[in-house]
């Protein structure tokens, strides 16, 4: 039985009326579980032909499905190899709402741990750029942990404040998220923690905060540009209320009426002073009536043209010859059309390390940038030693050697665990004779690099990523 706070329960019922006991019921139902497929690395027929999970479609995303609670999606080769991403079905809908189109400049403002900035890159698919935030550093290393699992080459993660950002950018993007930290409310089903620091003056406090981060973001949007400002918690001060005070502070903004949608609820007129006909185009997602958590959404528009006059300041990309010929000998070993990175500029070093940056960020000096771009790899006296997030972006076909391995095989499990591979015992391998960098795959997805010479595959699988004894689920 979860133990509700009691002020949370008189409140929710004095909101919710008749419908109030049926919304207590969905506690002590099982709470349902969703993967969202990453685009960017499979088509989903492709995928589902591969997998044995038993997946069902969730309405409201177009990548999303349920699993079986049964089951480790977690502790899966394709986990490993970026294929999906594990969250919450409600969250999925935000994004769907987005809807980010390829070429777009976007942010996702409150972003930790990576859901929505990972579903904002699968629609993506490479072009545009993603401006990944998060305000709390170590929350900010797990969403650039995610941003790199999942293999994205355009975006940019940073640790920064909203006023700050809002300074650097003004007007700059087609398409902002700001899912906005909240009292939590529609997570009580599965979060312990956020029922424990549940209080009425809290809720007022995360609603002062969430009409400040709205005006933030409401000056790093170009006119013409949509915004999805979400939480996931029930009370109208957070949500309707929110909104009503955002849309009087900005008159240059409306609600835009994205139309009906599976699974999604119509707001609540009598919850706020907007218009029956405002309220009808904000969404909720309630746990006694969809198969998800609870939560709030509104899109908004900001009104007039996009004038195209704000100049952007360059990064300064590398210069360095010395190091640009050890990359461009990589490259050229490594990569089947080793062109398509050396005809790029926009590299820089940051330390030893080497990214290659979005086309479109801007100079980096003054920000908290925890990821510039998509990291190349280290420079090592005389050598350039690949990352594992570049291994993760790549496709099969890109690397010049590549190892195949099976999801459910033994290989893929050792090379996890951060075992040596020697190719005289593999199948169907051509590499005998050979040296030099190779990309592991898993069904012909992407898992990592190691290192061939003499007959043995040296595993660079990442240390802190490797599998332990008695955590391998494979089906």
């Amino acid at each position: 039985m979860i133990e509700l706070p009691e002020a949370f329960k008189k409140k929710m019922k004095g909101l919710l009326e008749t419908e109030y006991e049926a919304f207590l019921e969905s506690y002590e139902k099982e709470r349902v579980q969703g993967l969202r497929l990453n685009p960017g690395k499979a088509e989903a027929k492709e995928f589902l032909a591969k997998t044995s999970f038993h997946l069902t479609k969730i309405p409201w995303a177009r990548e999303g499905y349920y699993y079986d609670s049964q089951e480790r999606p977690g502790k899966h080769p394709y986990h490993e190899a970026g294929l999906y991403y594990i969250q919450e079905p409600s969250a999925m809908a935000v994004v769907e709402l987005l809807e980010p189109k390829p070429g777009d400049c976007v942010l996702d403002l409150c972003a930790a741990p990576g859901g929505k900035t990972t579903q904002i890159a699968g629609h993506l698919l490479g072009e545009g750029f993603l401006l990944s935030n998060e305000i709390h550093p170590a929350r900010a290393k797990i969403l650039s942990q995610n941003v790199e699992r999942m293999g994205i080459r355009n975006a940019v993660v940073a640790n920064e404040t909203p006023e700050r950002l809002a300074e650097r950018f003004p007007e700059f993007f087609d398409k902002i998220v700001v899912d906005a930290p909240c009292s939590g409310e529609g997570m009580f089903r599965k979060d312990e923690e956020a029922r424990s620091q549940w209080s009425p003056d809290h809720v007022v406090m995360c609603a002062a905060r969430q009409r400040q981060i709205l005006d933030h973001a409401a000056q790093m949007l170009k006119a013409g540009g949509r915004m999805v400002y979400s939480t996931c918690t029930f009370s109208p001060e957070e949500d309707e209320q929110t909104i009503e005070t955002f849309l009087s502070d900005h008159p240059e903004f409306e609600i835009e009426d994205m139309g009906t949608r599976e699974g999604l609820s119509p707001g609540r007129p009598e919850w706020g002073n907007l218009s029956m006909e405002t309220l009808r185009k904000t969404y909720r997602i309630w746990p006694h009536i969809s198969e998800g958590e609870g939560h709030y959404l509104a899109v908004l528009r900001k009104m007039g043209k996009d004038e195209g006059t704000w100049k952007r300041k360059v990064p300064k990309y590398l210069k360095d010859k010395a190091v640009w010929k050890e990359y461009e000998g990589f490259c050229r070993e490594l990569f089947t059309e080793p062109e398509r990175y050396l005809d790029r500029e926009e590299y820089i070093l940051f330390g030893d390390q080497l990214y290659l940056l979005p086309p479109q960020m801007i100079d980096l000096a003054g920000l908290k940038v925890v990821r510039p771009g998509l990291h190349m790899g280290t420079m090592k006296k005389n050598r350039f030693e690949p990352s594992h997030a570049l291994a993760l972006s790549m496709k099969e076909e890109e690397a010049v050697r590549r190892f195949s391995m099976k999801a459910d095989g033994m290989e893929a499990v050792c090379y996890l665990k951060g075992e040596t591979l020697r190719i005289g015992e593999a199948k169907n391998c051509d590499l005998n004779g050979q040296k030099g960098w190779v990309l592991m795959t898993v069904d012909g997805w992407s898992l990592g690099f190691s290192k061939l010479a003499g007959g043995i595959l040296k595993n660079h699988y990442p240390k802190g990523l490797r599998w332990m004894g008695g955590t391998v689920f494979v089906y």
